[in-house]
């Protein structure tokens, strides 16, 4: 419970105190012509309300990721707290800030031209494609578990209200979403989903210090695993636990705010202070789930991380700790904040693909017709998708998502390097290293990489952030020169 508690306070103080030197370092001016108003279309640049900015980008980034990802990543024990606690404050929320400040001083534009614009064309091209196929992940992700939610929690009766139902129902919105101005659909239904989801998380922190059971502390051997597969810490714990700490499937939805965003000097609480917020509440999953787990009958001696794995589909245990915890209105509360929360993400992952093939198809999204011609073949891959098992696509859609985030730090940092000098780029490019070694070990460890050992494994991952730190010193004496 100590070790809970600390790491609260210690989310909110670095949004207090390493979000404004984050803020001071990139120096937002009220001067900047913003995008929703040099490009307003009625579409996707719309002037929003700060208020609804936030609540819409909390939604779009929260999803099913900081809460399945934490129920996943407490099993390695009570190092998710550290991972999530130093993973959201020194990069995720790093990472989101500048992604969303960046476009905006680009003009709008979405996260492969950012990179582009920084790191070349050739990465253009990567990151085009690579958003497109983790925006295609994150539809499929984000139609299955509400899907299973809701499953699990409506009566039987055939295929009314099954799994395959609540498929096609969820999958009807997101084409409605993906091709409806922001702010007829998503503008007006994610602040009330926005406040679901707060306020479950109030009541499920609620639980946390009033019900019974076992919670790891940071003193009970936090560098050992204590998975039940036996599972790494490292790399493994910082994939699983993605969208709670560091989330490249962010860098796609902030510019879809950015477009939105009425003042530069705003983009600390919306785009940092959403990251925190959404830290906040993978940090209560964790601790809720574990200790939930721990009053569960089992086998003699087993252990909570046990009884927690035996549960299965962090679907069935959202479901448990709602109603064992807060009864019928845990019930209303899972319907409405954690079966909203991925369907919402959804939408915005298909919203930000048809953005993404329009920039570099040059595009107009004016009419519906042109939006509809680049969503049906988004739509058609993601129907194909359903069929695979959701572990394995939560894994590849989770390593996706870190590669990403982790070009996108190193975008930053070229960006910061060459606008505010070599040492202020050091804000991003420590992370921009550590999560070049993670996402390197990770495919050369993980079931669905290369398989190899973990020594193999974590040396490989080295070398790739030292050649990294090799080239960025290498094009730095370039600029010096020129």
């Amino acid at each position: 419970m100590i070790t809970f508690s600390v790491a609260l306070i210690c989310l909110l103080l670095g949004y207090l105190l390493y979000g404004t030197i984050v803020e001071r370092v990139f120096c937002p001016s009220d001067a900047t012509k913003m995008p929703c108003y040099e490009k307003q279309d009625g579409v996707d640049f719309i002037p929003m309300p700060a208020w609804r900015v936030f609540l819409i980008q909390f939604l779009n980034i929260a999803g099913t990721g900081p809460i399945f990802g934490a129920i996943m990543g407490i099993l390695f024990g009570p190092a998710a707290y550290l991972w999530i606690v130093l993973g959201c404050i020194f990069a995720g929320a790093v990472h989101d800030y500048f992604c969303g400040m960046i476009c905006i001083r680009q003009g709008g534009v979405s996260l492969p031209e950012i990179i582009g614009n920084e790191l070349g064309d050739g990465m253009r091209l990567v990151m085009r494609v690579g958003a497109l196929v983790l925006l295609v992940l994150v539809g499929a992700v984000f139609v299955t578990t509400p899907a299973s939610l809701l499953d699990n929690m409506t009566p039987d009766k055939g295929w009314l209200f099954s799994n395959g139902f609540w498929l096609t129902a969820i999958f009807l919105y997101f084409i409605l979403a993906t091709l409806l101005p922001i702010d007829k659909l998503i503008g007006r239904v994610y602040p009330v989903f926005g406040f679901a989801l707060l306020i479950m998380a109030i009541g499920i922190c609620w639980g946390i210090y009033t019900k019974e059971g076992w919670m790891p502390e940071i003193t009970d051997a936090p560098f050992i695993s204590h998975h039940p597969q036996d599972l790494p810490i490292f790399p493994m714990l910082c994939i699983t636990i993605a969208c709670g700490a560091i989330s490249g499937f962010h860098g796609t939805q902030s510019p879809l705010m950015a477009r939105c965003l009425t003042n530069e000097r705003l983009g600390r609480p919306i785009f940092y202070g959403a990251m925190i917020t959404e830290g906040v509440v993978a940090l209560i999953w964790a601790a809720a789930s574990v200790k939930f787990a721990s009053t569960l009958p089992g086998p003699e001696g087993a252990t909570a991380y046990e009884k927690l794995a035996a549960l299965g589909n962090p679907a069935i245990v959202v479901k448990e700790i709602s109603i064992g915890w807060m009864g019928t209105i845990g019930a209303i509360l899972a319907i409405l904040g954690v079966v909203a929360a991925p369907i919402t993400s959804g939408d915005t992952a298909f919203r930000s693909a048809r953005l993404i093939a329009a920039d570099f198809l040059h595009l107009s999204q004016k009419q519906i017709s042109k939006r509809l011609l680049l969503c049906l073949p988004l739509f058609a891959i993601t129907t194909c998708l359903f069929f695979i098992d959701f572990n394995a696509l939560w894994r590849y859609f989770a390593w996706t998502n870190q590669t990403l985030a982790t070009i996108m730090l190193w975008a930053a940092t070229i960006w910061l390097r060459q606008r505010r000098g070599p040492s202020k780029a050091v804000l991003t490019l420590i992370p921009a290293l550590f999560m070049t070694v993670t996402c390197v070990s990770y495919i050369f460890v993980a079931p669905e990489g290369l398989q190899l050992s973990l020594d193999i494994a974590l040396v490989s991952g080295v070398l790739a952030a030292v050649a990294a730190g090799v080239w960025y010193f290498i094009t730095g004496l370039n600029e010096t020169k020129k």
